[in-house]
């Protein structure tokens, strides 16, 4: 069950996080992060997005995020994987080039065929013309960290 702002009640959410923090730390590792996301392959998560996201919700600082942080990442997450479904237009568990140039058109990005087609190769770890849900996640971030910097 969601509340209004689309985060999970707070039992769901801690039974998610106890089920994810292996270590019974209280808190969640980059390790344990990425064991327990998935990113619709049977690879494993992209670590580099992982880092991004533990350091988007790491509020103390540690490399890890606290139960008080999870449910923002549990929406962040979500938000993005409603995304990346949108975006996948053929259900193919990926995004193509023509899928990307959508996504980001829509983001109000304008960028050249060009552009596209580097920020394709850059984040298609296998080198299949494609990009994963992890990995449109990380391209997403660092392109919005690079414009805003350019700004």
């Amino acid at each position: 069950m969601a509340n209004q702002c689309g985060i999970p009640d707070q039992q769901f959410l801690w039974d998610v996080f106890q089920r994810v923090d292996k270590d019974r730390s209280g808190h969640i590792s980059a390790d344990e992060l990425q064991i327990a996301l998935s990113n619709g392959t049977w690879s494993a998560f992209n670590p580099e997005t992982i880092r991004l996201m533990i350091g988007m919700f790491d509020r103390e600082n540690k490399g890890t995020v606290s139960f008080q942080d999870f449910g923002a990442l549990w929406k962040y997450v979500t938000d993005w994987q409603n995304c990346f479904r949108s975006f996948d237009r053929d259900n193919s568990g990926n995004i193509d080039k023509d899928e990307l140039k959508t996504a980001l058109t829509s983001f109000g990005y304008r960028l050249s065929d060009h552009l596209i087609g580097v920020l394709l190769r850059k984040f298609d770890r296998f080198g299949r013309g494609t990009i994963l849900f992890d990995d449109f996640i990380q391209c997403c971030i660092v392109l919005y960290v690079s414009i805003s910097i350019l700004h």
